[in-house]
């Protein structure tokens, strides 16, 4: 039920970028003509480092950029997931990264604001709907999906992990008011959550109480197969779900360039 947008589908292909033969000066200029804080460093078409404002600082005006940029760099691949790229760039605290495809040469870039953007478009609508379908479709029923919101400490999870670093991202688009809507099914005495258990934890965590949901009510006499599911898994109450740290789902793509590849004239993208 979960569709999983690509980086292909955010990234964008129109890129500032700098020479490695460019010097300090002309970085600077480049910053303040975009308002960006830093460039790919692209040669033949490669990237081969990166250069950061912070980079810049104290470096001599006329330094050339091969010496001060940085070799090894976070890339992404034009197939990634986008909530791995989320991952990817909470984690490690990079504001964008350069999109490359399996030779290392620059196809886009994608920016945290491209992640925020993905989570949100992939929203919940068409999930709810799927959802209503598929349920009228197996019970033969006739369901409602009504619009508000929901006690969270009342919800009954149906996924038994979440991720430490995506809590990161979620607890991000909390506080900016930018996270969509949960999926719950209500029952007489229940409501199981279906999806959105990253968004719930992390609203705990922040100490939120209620969140806007599209519930869909149903009788207590329809047996659905996740409640059945939840039930076997020991999951009763949000307390159940396990937090797994980010060392153990390793879903990053790092480039490592080092100076011996420079003098070879090679390019490594680890993939």
């Amino acid at each position: 039920m979960t569709d999983h947008p690509k980086v292909k589908n955010y990234m964008t292909t129109e890129v500032d970028t700098v020479s490695p033969e460019k010097t300090v000066k002309d970085v600077i200029e480049l910053i303040r003509g975009t308002g960006h804080d830093g460039f790919p460093v692209v040669e033949n078409g490669k990237v081969t480092g990166y250069v950061s404002a912070s980079g810049l600082l104290e470096k001599a005006l006329g330094e050339k950029i091969s010496g001060i940029m940085s070799r090894d760099v976070l890339v992404a691949d034009m197939e990634m997931d986008m909530s791995d790229v989320a991952r990817v760039i909470f984690r490690s605290g990079k504001s964008k990264l350069p999109v490359v495809d399996k030779s290392g040469h620059l196809r886009g870039i994608i920016t945290n604001s491209d992640v925020i953007r993905s989570h949100i478009e992939r929203t919940s609508p068409q999930k709810v709907w799927t959802l209503k379908k598929t349920l009228e479709a197996i019970h033969n029923i006739h369901v409602d999906v009504m619009r508000e919101s929901v006690n969270i400490d009342e919800l009954v999870p149906t996924q038994p992990k979440v991720y430490a670093d995506e809590l990161d991202g979620r607890i991000y688009e909390l506080k900016k008011g930018l996270a969509e809507p949960i999926v719950v099914i209500r029952k007489t005495n229940k409501l199981i959550l279906v999806d959105g258990h990253h968004r719930v934890i992390a609203a705990k965590k922040l100490g939120i109480k209620s969140m806007d949901a599209y519930v869909i009510p149903v009788s207590d006499e329809i047996h659905l197969g996740m409640e059945r599911t939840a039930m076997s898994s020991g999951l009763h109450t949000l307390s159940d779900i396990k937090i797994l740290d980010y060392a153990k789902h390793p879903l990053i793509e790092i480039t490592k360039r080092l100076k011996k590849d420079d003098e070879n004239g090679m390019t490594h993208v680890s993939q």
